[in-house]
């Protein structure tokens, strides 16, 4: 309600210095009527006093500082043009000012969009339909095709292809079926879902996003708050200037075109547009950016450090080969090693029987199963006894591995691959090859940061050198460093730190320190996780790597465009001081001379909403 209430008032003043904009223009083109332009002028100047006098209050030097001094100096000389003029600027100004906060906005509607109102209950067998409002944990919803979700949840039955483009910024629905989790506010495009809420409201992840998106809105960025010290020095002198030229030469209509040249509005609404401009597209590709400021640091990033479990990796074991030995077939092994695998929580055994059912192969549960910690499997089936785990156990349990199996077995865990041993009825029949699998877009996002201009990629990781060097050199990594603890990842990182830039990207879920200590901390795939997302500086939604490589040349573009809006504004008036000082310019032309100009900085952040 409240973002409603300030979003309708925005509106409100947009159209009061419309209204003001077109009296002053009526009244250029009544130039005759001289009390036309007088009454204008004396109204439209009364918002820039207030503003002025208000920013004084406040102990703060403001743009509408330079421009009341110089409105009252023209309305005391009878300048009306110049008083038009300046309003014009002014008003023109304010307008730009609040475009940039409306025009925020619209990251937040293409989250919004259209939110349910209703949502389909299913209790105690009886189908009924309540307000969204009205929903609670542990309710089971029923959504149909072509409806948005209105909670977070599991998918309790059925299948559906959702999208999720308004969180995620994903062109391509996602498939969801039972186990599933669902976000609220997602779109069923096929199918249909009997979903069980776990979040509702505020505790949503859409909700987070929204308030995340606002938050990120009202945060100033470094460049600003310097462009707002560089104007507070930049007023007072300019005003001190003045007061100086003024006591020395007595030439009012120098001093009052000096001022109306120098007023720096323009910059005051370019700087901010063009971060605006960056915050908005990022939001609605799924890049949650939490502030203007991370937008100027992620331009100054040198190195950048990775996490590697669930960041460059999927953080799950894959099956990647199976070897036989002793004439049994892969079939064989397998169905061995799946049996043996069926009722553990394991990560590798769970690994093995879903790549065995993944295969359409039914498994035969044992009629009995033994797990001990750390070494293996034993399990009975049909009376024969099969065991899977590694070599430390094979040995205990008087498995014969000969030379060439072990050095085979060997090679592969030198190069970084977990393996599991796979015996039935004390004799090795052979052995399944895992890894945790790198991300497919990987290599690219590497070599597309090297082209951009990173110096360094390096990868932290509490896993074994072999498996870190696997991965590294699979990407195309510089370097890595391996058996990590959480406090010795920090240690790595302060090194760097204290020569570079230095951003961490992560997961969001044992790298919070790394994180929290980076100039810049980004999160992968944080949609769902509330860790995840309040754990970061940026929170890229879903887990595209190729993000990362986008972001760093948005914002490079955005801080290239500010510089060139400073540039462009320090040429204008240097080019107005002259014009001024040779008499070109008189105060009724400065004003005019600094409304045509104020445009160009503002037109050239507005290219960056494309």
């Amino acid at each position: 309600m409240k973002k409603k209430y300030e979003e309708k008032q925005l509106k409100m003043f947009v159209n009061f210095d419309a209204f003001i904009l077109v009296l002053i223009l009526l009244s250029l083109l009544l130039l005759k009527y001289e009390i036309v332009i007088k009454i204008v002028g004396i109204v439209a100047t009364i918002p820039v006093v207030l503003s002025a006098l208000s920013s004084i209050k406040n102990r703060k030097v403001s743009i509408d500082l330079l421009a009341s001094i110089a409105l009252i100096v023209s309305l005391i000389e009878r300048e009306w043009i110049s008083v038009a003029f300046i309003n014009l600027m002014i008003t023109s100004a304010r307008m730009f000012a609040r475009y940039v906060q409306i025009k925020s906005h619209s990251a937040l509607q293409g989250l919004i969009k259209s939110k349910p109102t209703k949502a389909t209950v299913e209790k105690k067998g009886k189908i009924f339909d309540i307000p969204v409002e009205e929903v609670v944990v542990g309710d089971r919803i029923i959504v149909e095709l072509g409806e948005k979700i209105p909670a977070d949840g599991l998918v309790e039955k059925g299948e559906a292809m959702v999208d999720q483009s308004s969180l995620t910024g994903e062109s391509v629905p996602v498939f969801k079926k039972e186990g599933d989790k669902v976000l609220s506010f997602t779109t069923v495009v096929s199918g249909n879902l009997t979903i069980l809420v776990e979040k509702v409201g505020e505790e949503t992840s859409f909700e987070k996003i929204i308030k995340l998106i606002e938050a990120s809105q009202g945060k100033k960025a470094e460049i600003e708050t310097t462009g707002d010290i560089f104007s507070k020095w930049y007023i007072s002198a300019t005003i001190i200037i003045s007061l100086i030229i003024y006591f020395y030469s007595g030439n009012i209509n120098l001093v009052l075109s000096l001022l109306l040249v120098s007023c720096a509005d323009d910059i005051a609404v370019a700087i901010p547009l063009a971060l605006s401009a960056a915050l908005t597209h990022s939001a609605m590709h799924g890049v949650i950016v939490k502030g203007g400021g991370f937008i100027e640091e992620m331009s100054r990033i040198k190195i950048i450090f990775f996490d590697k479990t669930g960041t460059l990796t999927f953080g799950k074991l894959a099956v990647e080969n199976v070897f036989t030995f002793n004439g049994n077939s892969e079939k064989d092994v397998l169905a061995i090693a799946g049996t043996a695998s069926l009722l553990s929580h394991h990560p590798v055994a769970v690994a093995i029987s879903d790549y065995v059912q993944k295969k359409n192969k039914k498994i035969d549960e044992p009629e009995k199963m033994e797990e001990i910690m750390g070494r293996g499997i034993i399990a009975i089936k049909k009376g024969e006894e099969i065991i899977t785990g590694n070599v430390l156990f094979f040995k205990e349990k008087g498995i014969a591995i000969n030379k060439e199996q072990l050095y085979i077995v060997n090679e592969k865990k030198d190069k970084g691959f977990n393996i599991a041993l796979v015996g039935k009825n004390n004799k090795l029949v052979g052995f399944i090859v895992l890894a945790d699998k790198v991300r497919p877009d990987l290599k690219n996002m590497i070599t597309e940061l090297k082209r951009i201009g990173i110096e360094k990629t390096i990868m932290l990781t509490g896993d074994n050198e072999n498996i870190a060097e696997r991965v590294t050199k699979e990407a195309g990594i510089d370097e890595f460093h391996a058996n990590l603890l959480p406090e010795q990842k920090t240690e790595y990182l302060n090194q760097y730190m204290k020569k570079y830039k230095v951003a961490m990207v992560g997961d969001g879920v044992n790298d919070a320190p790394c994180l929290a200590i980076a100039d810049i901390g980004i999160v992968m795939g944080a949609i769902g996780s509330d860790s995840a997302i309040e754990s970061a500086d940026i929170a890229i939604m879903r887990d595209d790597l190729s993000q990362i490589p986008e972001l760093i040349k948005i914002s490079r573009r955005t801080i290239s465009t500010i510089n060139q809006n400073l540039l462009i504004w320090g040429v204008i008036n240097i080019i107005g001081f002259i014009l001024v000082f040779s008499g070109a310019l008189i105060p009724a032309s400065a004003a005019a001379y600094n409304f045509g100009t104020d445009f160009i900085p503002i037109l050239n952040s507005l290219r960056l909403f494309r």
